[in-house]
């Protein structure tokens, strides 16, 4: 943890904390990080290779206070490098416990690993680990992870974990693009009036103070922004400065129509205490303003940082929840669970607080193949939701971004598990199930398709309340992943013709 790397990572982070807006330097713990590939032939870990550490000055950690039950399971303990970690440390938001990644595969691997489902044919470890960092070469999104994360991990087959097919990138699962996956597939870029404002909606925009997240999702629709720079992808960095922050202001306060704004990023638990209220006051501010979300995946991937009463962060969100309903306005966290094993008791505590102090929680899935994609794991995961007072709201199609044809769906498996799902709980826990067209239609309940066919894989919806930009009367399609198509698909219908 202490290497030369990890502490010249850490001073450009803080040196560009006192740049942004605010002037407290956010703690860089709980998480791991890679932000660039590197030379295989060199045979070795390239500087940035690495998790990142917790700050050198560390202010001396109060106990966390939760309401979980007596008998917890240390869970984390059941991981070999954290076998002796106590409860306390563990639940520190500022705990840096992660060795490099290289590092922690080696330790936490066993010596051989399933490599097909049925288990019956063995990898070695080192097959493994040489399969994840392939991986990490052709990806698009930089590798970030949680030591939460990384404990709620059957490490015993990693390969065929639903956590690790999420956040790790195995080379041999990928598969080639369809002709149609591309960076930016909702065109969030050509609906920005300003950098780093999405105005898509009549009465609702979409502003992204930051382009860094605790932990950093392979099917991220915003691969084109999020995270360091890959060996395929130059990102289009979205740094959290006043001025890009103003402007960004500017236009939201010249929009009578805009109501709802939904801060994103990125992610909003990559906001400093004080950036959290500065953009919650100002938006609480705006006479036009009377909803406001917070968008963050903190509550499924580090959720200690809920219960640490040494972190400000959560008090900042309660305090605009508060100040927000005062005003008579509507304030939400929105976050991000995709299968039932990312929630644990911490995490229902940390729901439990946000509940207790009336903080309104909801949840946007991602439908993705070998993840949830089947009636039992979706099912488990809207109850496990409802159980712990979170709103599902969404489930999302899979976008049509690059790199993620392993894990995409057809159209088809959305609308069955609709189907299944609705009617088996209480209609106010049921989720939208949606796509969020190609080229910016914006999001359509998943069913509402004009035509579908299951032959070329090609779906087609419009969208009568998005307007502008040429899309009046515009027909949106959704290309189902290659593999499921049958062999009577032509050619062209891959290109869209």
């Amino acid at each position: 943890m202490g290497s030369t790397s990890g502490r010249s990572r850490i001073a450009s982070k803080t040196s560009l904390a006192r740049r942004a807006v605010g002037s407290i330097s956010r703690p860089q713990a709980q998480v791991a990080d890679i932000s660039e590939g590197f030379d295989h032939a060199a045979g070795g870990i390239p500087p940035r290779l690495g998790m990142m550490a917790a700050p050198e000055t560390v202010s001396t950690v109060r106990p966390v206070t939760t309401a979980a039950p007596q008998n917890r399971d240390e869970f984390w303990r059941k991981v070999p490098v954290w076998e002796s970690v106590s409860a306390s440390d563990f639940l520190s938001y500022r705990w840096g416990g992660t060795p490099k990644l290289l590092k922690f595969l080696q330790a936490v691997v066993p010596d051989e690993v399933p490599s097909d489902e049925s288990g019956t044919r063995m990898q070695t470890r080192d097959e493994f680990i040489k399969d994840v960092l392939d991986g990490v070469t052709a990806a698009t999104m930089a590798i970030r992870i949680t030591p939460y994360i990384l404990s709620r991990v059957n490490w015993q087959d990693p390969r065929h974990d639903p956590i690790i097919r999420q956040f790790l990138p195995m080379k041999s699962a990928m598969m080639a693009d369809h002709p149609r996956l591309v960076l930016d597939s909702l065109h969030e870029e050509a609906d920005s009036p300003v950098k780093g404002l999405v105005h898509r909606y009549p009465d609702k925009a979409l502003f992204l103070p930051t382009s860094v997240c605790p932990t950093y999702c392979m099917f991220c629709t915003r691969s084109y922004a999020v995270g360091a720079d890959t060996d395929t992808v130059t990102k289009a960095s979205l740094k959290p400065t006043r001025r890009r922050w103003e402007e960004a202001f500017v236009y939201i306060e010249s929009q009578p129509g805009l109501q709802d704004i939904v801060v994103s990023g990125g992610d909003s638990y990559y906001l400093q205490p004080d950036q959290l209220r500065l953009i919650g006051e100002r938006l609480i501010g705006m006479p036009n303003i009377k909803r406001f979300r917070f968008a963050s995946k903190g509550l499924a991937v580090a959720p200690s940082r809920i219960l640490d009463e040494s972190d400000g962060w959560v008090d900042a969100l309660i305090d605009i929840s508060n100040m927000a309903k005062r005003a008579g306005k509507a304030m939400a966290l929105h976050t991000h669970f995709n299968h039932p094993n990312e929630i644990s008791w911490i995490s229902s505590a940390a729901s439990q607080r946000l509940f207790e102090e009336g903080v309104m929680v909801r949840n946007q899935s991602v439908l993705l193949r070998g993840v949830n994609d089947d009636l039992e794991t979706m099912s488990a995961l809207v109850r496990g939701l409802a159980d712990n007072k979170i709103f599902p709201y969404y489930v999302y199609q899979c976008d049509m971004v690059q790199r993620v044809e392993h894990l995409r769906t057809p159209l088809q498996t959305i609308l069955d598990l609709e189907a299944k799902i609705r009617g088996s709980i209480a209609g106010f826990m049921v989720p939208s199930f949606v796509v969020d067209l190609p080229g910016g239609g914006g999001k359509r309940l998943a069913c509402s398709f004009q035509s579908y066919d299951r032959t070329t894989g090609i779906s087609t919806y419009t969208a009568p309340a998005v307007t502008g930009r040429d899309k009046e009367n515009r027909v949106y399609k959704y290309y189902d992943p290659i593999d499921s198509l049958s062999g009577d698909a032509p050619a062209s219908s891959l290109r869209g013709t």
